[in-house]
C-alpha cells in the first residue's frame, strides 16, 4: 500500500507539473503570437543565430522537443535548410534548461500565491493580455506544486534498499545511467518533465551528484525520440533534420563523458543545493556543447547526407501546411496566413492572364491559368481543414475570430480565381468562334480591368498587412466598379441598337464585366473582414 501512496503521489504531482508547464508555455506562445514565427526567420541566416532563436523559442513554449518538431516541420515545407536547422537545433538543448533553472527556485511558502493570482487574472480579466499573463502565472504555480508533491511522494524511495541497490549500481556505470536517463525521457516525451523528476529526487537526498549528470545526458538522448517520431511520415531532408538532432546529442554526450569529474567540480564551486548543482551542470553541458560543435554545422549536414543519402532524380515533397506546427498554434496561424497570400498571389495573377487572353488574344496562358485555379481550389481546400484544426487547439479569442475571418477570406478569393477562370473561358470562346469587339469595347474592357485589378491590388495590400486605409481605398475602388459596369452596360445596348457589333460578341461582353464586378464584390468582401477583424482586436 505505501508503495501505490509513492506511485500516485509521483504521478499526481508529475502530471501537475506537466500541465503546468503547458499551460505557463500556452501563455508565453499566445502572448508571444505572431513574433514566434518572425524569430525562425530570423533564423536562417546563420547558425549562432539559430541557436539565439532556438534558446528564445524553447524558453517561450517550454519543450526543445516541440521546437525541433517545429524545425523538422518547417524543413518539410521548404522554408529551413537543413544548415539553417542546426543552429535552432543546438538553442533548443540551451533553451530547455531554462526550466530546471527555474524549479530549482526555492519557492514553495509563495505556491498558493502565483495560483490564486493567477486564477484571478483568468477568470476576471477581460482583456486577451491579462488573461495571458494569468496563464503564465497559474502555470508557474501548479508547475511547483506539482514539482513539490514529486519531491514529498519521493522522500521515502530513499531508505528503501532496492533505490539503494539501484543507486550503487548506477554510481558504478556511467552509460547505465545514460540509458536510464534515455528511457525516462522516452516515455514521458519531455526532457523538462524527467529533469524535474532528477531535481525532486536529488532534493530528498536519494541521489549524489555523480550519479545524476550521467541521467541529465541521457534525458538529452532521450528527447530526440519525439523529434525522431515526428519525422517518419516526413520527406526525406526532414528525417536528416532529426538525425542531426540525434547526433548532435550523441557527439555531445561522447565529449562529456571523460570530462564528467571535471563538470562535477565546477557546479559544486559554483554551489547551491544539489538540485541548483543538477541544474547548473544541464545549462553547462549544453551551451558548452554548443559553442564547440556550432562551428562544425555543415559537418552535420554532411553526415546527415551520407547516413540518409537521396536517391538519384530524388525531390523533396514540400508541406507548408505540415501538421506539426499545429503543436504551436501561433506558427501554425502564420503559415496558414502565408499560404493564403499565396492563394491570392494566384488569383490576381489569373485575373491579369484571362484578361490579356480576352483583350489581346494570348489564348497561350489559358492552361496556365487553369492549372492555377486547380492549385487555388487545393489551397481553399487544405487551408479550410488546417485552420478548423488550429482552432481545435488553445488559442486566444483575437486568434478565433482571426481564424474564422480567413475561413471567409480564402472562400473569397477562391471566388475571385472563379470568376478568373470564367474571363479565360470566355477568352477561349471568342478565340474559338473567331469573334471580335470593336475598339470601343475593347477600351472599355481594359478600364473595367484597370478598376478591378486597384481593387484587388487594395484588399490583398489590406490583409496582408492588415491595413484599414488600404481597406478603406477598396470600398471606394468597388462604387466606381459598380457605377462602371452600369455606364458601360448602357453603352454596349447603344452599340448593339447602332449594329456596331454582333450579338454573340455582345453578350461574351457583358458576361465579361459582369465577372469583373463580381471579383470587386469579393475584394470588398475580404475588406469589411480586414475592418472588422481589426475593430475587434481594438476593442
Amino acid at each position: 500500500m505505501e508503495y501505490i501512496n509513492i506511485l500516485l503521489g509521483l504521478f499526481s504531482g508529475l502530471a501537475l507539473f506537466l500541465f503546468g508547464m503547458e499551460f505557463m508555455g500556452d501563455g508565453l506562445e499566445n502572448a508571444a503570437g505572431s513574433r514566434l514565427k518572425s524569430f525562425f526567420d530570423k533564423a536562417i541566416t546563420n547558425p549562432l543565430k539559430g541557436a539565439l532563436v532556438g534558446t528564445i523559442v524553447t524558453a517561450i513554449i517550454q519543450s526543445s522537443s516541440a521546437t525541433t518538431v517545429m524545425v523538422v516541420g518547417f524543413v518539410n515545407a521548404g522554408l529551413m535548410s537543413l544548415y539553417q536547422a542546426v543552429g535552432v537545433i543546438m538553442g533548443a538543448n540551451i533553451g530547455t534548461t531554462i526550466t530546471g533553472q527555474l524549479i530549482t527556485f526555492k519557492i514553495d511558502d509563495y505556491i498558493p500565491l502565483f495560483i490564486i493570482i493567477g486564477a484571478a487574472l483568468i477568470l476576471f480579466m477581460k482583456q486577451e493580455k491579462r488573461k495571458e499573463i494569468g496563464k503564465i502565472v497559474f502555470g508557474f504555480g501548479l508547475l511547483f506544486m506539482g514539482l513539490s508533491q514529486m519531491k514529498d511522494a519521493m522522500s521515502p524511495i530513499a531508505q528503501t534498499t532496492f533505490f539503494q541497490d539501484l543507486i550503487l549500481t548506477l554510481e558504478g556505470n556511467m552509460f547505465l545511467g545514460i540509458l536510464v536517463g534515455a528511457a525516462m525521457t522516452a516515455v514521458v516525451q519531455s526532457s523538462s518533465a524527467s529533469t524535474a523528476i532528477l531535481l525532486s529526487l536529488a532534493a530528498t537526498g536519494a541521489i549524489s551528484l555523480q550519479v545524476a549528470i550521467p541521467i541529465l545526458f541521457g534525458n538529452n538522448i532521450g528527447t530526440c525520440v519525439t523529434a525522431l517520431l515526428s519525422s517518419l511520415n516526413a520527406n526525406k531532408v526532414a528525417k536528416k533534420a532529426a538525425f542531426i538532432h540525434l547526433s548532435f546529442n550523441l557527439i555531445g554526450t561522447l565529449i562529456f563523458l571523460p570530462l564528467i569529474n571535471i563538470l562535477s567540480q565546477v557546479v559544486m564551486y559554483m554551489g547551491g543545493d544539489i538540485d541548483k548543482q543538477i541544474a547548473n551542470a544541464h545549462t553547462i553541458f549544453n551551451i558548452v556543447n554548443a559553442i564547440i560543435l556550432l562551428p562544425f554545422a555543415g559537418v552535420f549536414v554532411k553526415l546527415a547526407n551520407l547516413a540518409l543519402k537521396d536517391k538519384e532524380g530524388e525531390k523533396p515533397t514540400i508541406n507548408r501546411l505540415d501538421r506539426r506546427f499545429l503543436e504551436t498554434p501561433a506558427i501554425a496561424f502564420e503559415q496558414a496566413f502565408q499560404e493564403s497570400l499565396t492563394m491570392y498571389d494566384l488569383a490576381k495573377e489569373n485575373l491579369t492572364l484571362s484578361t490579356n487572353a480576352l483583350i489581346d488574344g494570348k489564348v497561350t496562358n489559358l492552361k496556365k491559368i487553369f492549372k492555377n485555379e486547380s492549385e487555388i481550389n487545393r489551397l481553399e481546400r487544405e487551408l479550410s481543414t488546417f485552420l478548423v484544426s488550429i482552432s481545435s487547439h488553445d488559442i486566444t479569442e483575437v486568434d478565433t475570430n482571426r481564424i474564422a475571418s480567413m475561413i471567409k477570406i480564402i472562400s473569397d478569393i477562391e471566388r475571385i480565381g472563379d470568376h478568373s477562370k470564367n474571363i479565360a473561358e470566355l477568352a477561349e470562346e471568342v478565340s474559338t468562334s473567331k469573334l471580335t469587339f470593336t475598339s470601343d469595347a475593347l477600351e472599355e474592357l481594359r478600364l473595367m480591368y484597370n478598376y478591378t485589378i486597384e481593387s484587388i491590388n487594395s484588399s490583398y495590400a489590406s490583409y496582408k498587412n492588415n491595413n484599414r486605409q488600404k481597406a478603406n481605398d477598396t470600398m471606394i475602388f468597388e462604387e466606381n466598379i459598380d457605377r462602371l459596369e452600369e455606364l458601360l452596360r448602357d453603352k454596349h445596348i447603344q452599340r448593339l441598337s447602332q449594329n456596331k457589333c454582333n450579338a454573340h460578341s455582345g453578350a461574351v461582353f457583358l458576361d465579361a464585366i459582369s465577372n469583373f464586378e463580381r471579383i470587386g464584390d469579393h475584394s470588398i468582401n475580404i475588406a469589411e473582414y480586414v475592418l472588422s477583424l481589426d475593430d475587434n482586436m481594438t476593442k
